[in-house]
């Protein structure tokens, strides 16, 4: 297997000045994206508040609500080839010139509301106006957006399916290196995959789900590969038949979510907003220019009262709609019959997977006993589950929630994805997957139908849930491609007796008042955040008649900021501004419920941020012990008091670090170091106790395990990860 590349000493620094004055033009660059927004949407609010009559705000709404989604769409492609052109196989430092224009312009393809149309033809449509070479009846599923789209080929009749990285770029001791990915006719690419540059895939070929092509390797045509880095494998991955699926089929379903977005949702959501402003006090005397500036006292009682209203009553709504719709919806798609894509069973399965696998109600309900219940009302088959008052943590997801079964006694840490939906180019089916009784998931398992695990498995993080063979039951699994490891050490047995009988009565209930507590807590605390954000909004409201459109630009800078900050100071005083120390407990030990109540600090936020030196910043206010000059791409931390980054290191998309696991009734934590000038590839996850020398590179998708050291100027690659052979 090719190496990663070489793993070099410490890189030379960027230098301070080109550091800083990178992210001095990004802020400006955002600033001015707020600023032309803020501007457009004002003059688009006045231009539909001036209508007279339904039908002619309706009008209006269409109007504007169409000409900005065409803009706001167009702008990436404009970008793209204006300040890039053609991207090429080339290799440039972070925080150069060369580098500001790579951001801007994937910058503008992430905030791009294109990324609704995942799973659409349209979205075929768009890649293809950006560069990529598409072929026809080309199924794509993945959210993360190829970012040199002209070094991406994909042949006909490919299908990628969701969770899969294939940027046409990476990030490698402090430069970004662009190269190619050749995809061929009728490529199959599985869930949670990661394709390298300079990676081919011939006709027909397959790579299977919690797999990698690493720089260099080719799958022949015809060829399954599975693993992380792929090898040969004889498992068929597409195990749909074909339907009957055409161009004219894919026209129509793109046409006709055109004209629902154009003619339905924008003017609903522009009206919308419209009549919110018009009709509500608090907002619409604001906008008399003949209203008396409101005292002080109003101006709190508004607050709270638009705060509480949008806050308690989206969550109420939310819940309505959650139990309701998708249930309705499940009648159009009958478990194990093959469907054509693009048609009203795709749209309806569609709409069951993107409103029930809304992030807010896992955070809320996620790592308490509460999530049982959760599951359970969306769909899940959990009649048979016993309270551990830890079944599943806060980030769980599935295709259809109709169709998963858990047994009794079962716990799953964060990141479970059920597959329980497959994908040709052409058709699709649901079908039930089943998780076995007495088993522990750890983090980011893609879980498919058919999987071949029964009861009382133990499934490592980052494993490949096989396909083929016998049905494991009673042993661990770890890897991609997975081996056969114990089902459970002695260490992680030391607490068992807290488990059964009356002590996990006594234990539970204990665990379930502290858990109420801190969902309470956090609900509180989100309230507050809208609270803060809505005061900021009447604000700007209350000046906008005085400072005008930049006032819309300068809330949505602020908005930005003010989230920052204030997650950043909820987080350090729920630690009583403390640094965290390593902890091996029963997950009965108040302490790990205080851990749990740590993790659900919000921090989507932090995507904002990455590629700029900001990014660094926020991880240094939230403790993380970094060096200057970090390039994080989208690194994710959990716990970020354990973790020390040195100067100059390079974290790529998709790449975790994670200071802590928790085995069935098990939690243990330690610090994580990275020395200088280190570099997470795409994908790749850290474990907790872990060192790296100066230098080290870690392979994208590998996983390097609890208690590794890797030397200094190391390459290590794998799942679980070695020293690389080459």
């Amino acid at each position: 297997v090719p190496a990663p590349g070489p793993a070099p000493a410490v890189p030379a620094p960027p230098g301070a000045v080109r550091h800083a004055l990178c992210g001095t033009a990004q802020a400006l660059v955002f600033l001015c994206y707020s600023l032309v927004l803020g501007m457009s949407t004002a003059w688009a609010y006045e231009w539909v508040a001036a209508g007279s009559g339904l039908l002619d705000v309706y009008v209006r709404s269409f109007l504007c609500g169409g000409i900005g989604f065409l803009a706001v769409c167009a702008l990436p492609v404009a970008a793209k080839w204006i300040l890039v052109g053609r991207w090429k196989p080339a290799e440039f430092p972070v925080w150069g010139a060369a580098y500001l224009r790579f951001w801007i312009v994937k910058t503008l393809l992430h905030a791009n509301p294109m990324i609704l149309f995942v799973g659409n033809p349209l979205y075929v449509l768009y890649l293809r106006a950006l560069g990529a070479r598409i072929g026809k009846n080309v199924t794509i599923l993945t959210r993360t957006v190829p970012v040199c789209t002209d070094l991406v080929s994909i042949g006909s009749g490919t299908v990628i399916r969701k969770d899969a990285f294939l940027l046409g770029y990476r990030a490698h001791a402090g430069r970004v290196q662009t190269g190619r990915i050749t995809l061929g006719r009728d490529v199959f690419i599985g869930e949670k995959t990661v394709l390298d540059i300079d990676t081919a895939m011939g006709d027909g070929a397959q790579l299977g789900h919690a797999s990698a092509l690493y720089r260099g390797q080719e799958i022949p045509a015809g060829a399954r590969w599975h693993g992380s880095p792929a090898e040969p494998t004889q498992v068929d991955h597409v195990r749909v038949p074909p339907a009957r699926c055409g161009t004219l089929r894919r026209a129509a379903f793109g046409l006709t979510s055109l004209l629902q977005l154009f003619f339905v949702y924008l003017p609903l959501a522009i009206g919308g907003i419209y009549m919110v402003f018009a009709e509500v006090p608090a907002l619409s005397k604001r906008l008399d220019a003949e209203t008396r500036v409101a005292t002080a006292a109003e101006f709190v009682t508004d607050t709270l009262v638009v705060a509480t209203a949008l806050f308690f009553g989206g969550l109420v709504l939310g819940l309505a709609v959650l139990y309701t719709v998708p249930r309705l919806l499940r009648l159009a798609v009958r478990p194990d019959r093959v469907y054509p894509l693009y048609g009203f069973h795709y749209a309806a399965h569609r709409a069951v997977a993107a409103l029930t696998n809304v992030h807010f109600f896992p955070w809320l309900f996620g790592d308490s006993s509460y999530i049982v219940p959760y599951l359970r009302g969306l769909g899940y088959d959990l009649n048979r589950v016993e309270q551990t008052g830890s079944n599943f943590g806060t980030e769980v997801q599935h295709e259809t929630p109709f169709l998963v079964s858990v047994g009794s006694g079962t716990m799953v840490a964060d990141g479970l994805s059920v597959m329980n939906a497959e994908f040709s180019s052409t058709s699709f089916r649901v079908s039930r997957a089943a998780i076995g009784a007495h088993n522990f998931l750890g983090n980011n398992i893609a879980y498919p139908a058919g999987a071949k695990t029964g009861d009382d498995c133990l499934l490592a993080t980052k494993v490949m849930v096989p396909l083929d063979g016998e049905i494991r039951e009673g042993v661990g699994l770890l890897g991609s491609p997975c081996f056969e490891i114990p089902r459970t050490v002695e260490r992680d047995t030391r607490f068992d007796h807290l488990r059964t009988g009356a002590e996990l009565r006594r234990n539970l209930a204990a665990k379930n008042r502290y858990n109420l507590r801190s969902m309470a807590l956090h609900l509180v605390l989100r309230w507050l955040h809208t609270v803060v954000l809505t005061a900021l909004a009447l604000t700007s409201v209350d000046l906008y008649g005085t400072l005008g459109h930049v006032v819309i630009a300068g809330y949505l800078a602020l908005t930005l900021v003010l989230t920052t900050l204030f997650h950043v100071l909820v987080e350090r005083s729920l630690a009583s501004f403390r640094r965290l120390r390593p902890r091996l407990c029963s997950i009965y030990d108040p302490y790990f419920w205080w851990h749990e109540r740590l993790w659900k600090v919000p921090d989507r936020y932090l995507a904002v941020f990455n590629g700029t030196p900001f990014k660094a910043l926020v991880w240094r206010l939230m403790g993380v012990r970094i060096g200057r000059r970090v390039f994080d791409d989208g690194c994710y931390i959990t716990e970020r008091t354990l973790t020390a980054i040195g100067d100059d290191c390079t974290l790529n998309a998709g790449s975790k670090i994670q200071c802590h696991s928790q085995e069935d009734g098990t939690f243990k934590s330690d610090h994580t170091t990275l020395g200088a000038g280190v570099t997470l590839g795409v994908g790749s996850h850290v474990h907790y106790g872990v060192t790296m020398g100066d230098g080290a590179v870690l392979a994208p998708d590998s996983f390097l395990m609890k208690g590794e050291e890797v030397p200094a100027n190391a390459a290590w690659e794998g799942n679980p990860a070695a020293p690389s052979a080459n």
